[in-house]
């Protein structure tokens, strides 16, 4: 590969990282589309006008039958792709289809489990409080780290969330126990940070530091689940869905833009259909 086309990879994954950023898309989702693109330029050593729609369907081809990538693996790489072209103003990916993601049934916790994932925190003030808050209000570990005290209404148990997924602002109830963790973390605080939640080095936590906090006392607790704050997302959500309330309120809950991607909660067992039914329709 030439020094030119080297040179050009760069520049143009530079510029396709700021628009990504511009679209305000997370840092996550930048890794892997810049990355994404890379390899295919890497693959086709072509500029990206040169690139055809008989080029990337051979490139999809190649992904699935030569690098046997999963299909989840394949859909994030086309998306990229796709968001490229259009990015660059080339007509070259409008044909080209995702495959289909396998709906996967979401890892969630038993409430015995919850239990005893909070009782192994209850010494330590700060990770109590983010365990308790990640378990009682579905908050993605983004939106629990940007959370500043003023987002707070401790006497209505309401929390203001701001600019969540898809820069859309939501309201979340929790519960008194929640609060009472928070109250007795910020009461043992020494600092003047706005942030919720500080660590030692930052202003605020890190999504790094929350996972290793979640992980550290699922061990503790003997989970033997991979548990992360999606995890407590889910297990929320499940628990909701078992207990009767409607998939409406759980959307509404949880941020999501859809009820759709709330349906990913139906998975729940017979058992649970099986109570849910019994508690809301006993005879007519």
């Amino acid at each position: 590969m030439s020094d030119d086309f080297e040179s050009y990879i760069v520049k143009e994954l530079r510029g396709f990282e700021n628009y990504l950023r511009g679209e305000r898309r997370s840092e996550n989702t930048i890794a892997l589309y810049t990355r994404a693109i890379r390899y295919m330029f890497l693959y086709f050593k072509k500029r990206a006008e040169d690139i055809t729609p008989s080029d990337l369907n051979r490139y999809k081809t190649y992904l699935s039958t030569r690098k046997k990538y999963s299909k989840n693996t394949m859909y994030a790489i086309i998306e990229a792709i796709k968001v490229y072209f259009k990015y660059r103003g080339i007509d070259a990916a409008s044909k080209i289809s995702s495959p289909k993601r396998p709906k996967k049934m979401p890892v969630y916790l038993t409430e015995e489990e919850v239990r005893r994932l909070l009782h192994a925190a209850e010494g330590e003030p700060r990770d109590f409080a983010i365990l308790s808050f990640l378990a009682y209000s579905g908050l993605r570990v983004s939106e629990l780290c940007n959370l500043k005290i003023e987002d707070v209404d401790f006497s209505e148990r309401i929390v203001h969330v701001r600019s969540g997924k898809g820069d859309k602002d939501r309201i979340v109830v929790v519960s008194p126990r929640a609060i009472d963790a928070l109250e007795n973390y910020l009461s043992s605080r020494t600092d003047s940070m706005e942030y919720l939640f500080s660590s030692r080095k930052s202003e605020h936590i890190t999504r790094v530091q929350v996972f290793r906090i979640v992980r550290k006392y699922a061990t503790l607790a003997g989970i033997r689940k991979d548990v992360t704050p999606h995890v407590l997302r889910h297990t929320l959500a499940t628990t909701l869905l078992r207990r009767g309330v409607d998939i409406r309120y759980i959307q509404q809950f949880l941020g999501h833009s859809s009820v759709a991607t709330t349906q990913i909660y139906t998975h729940v067992n017979d058992q649970m259909l099986k109570s849910v039914y019994d508690k809301v329709l006993q005879e007519y």
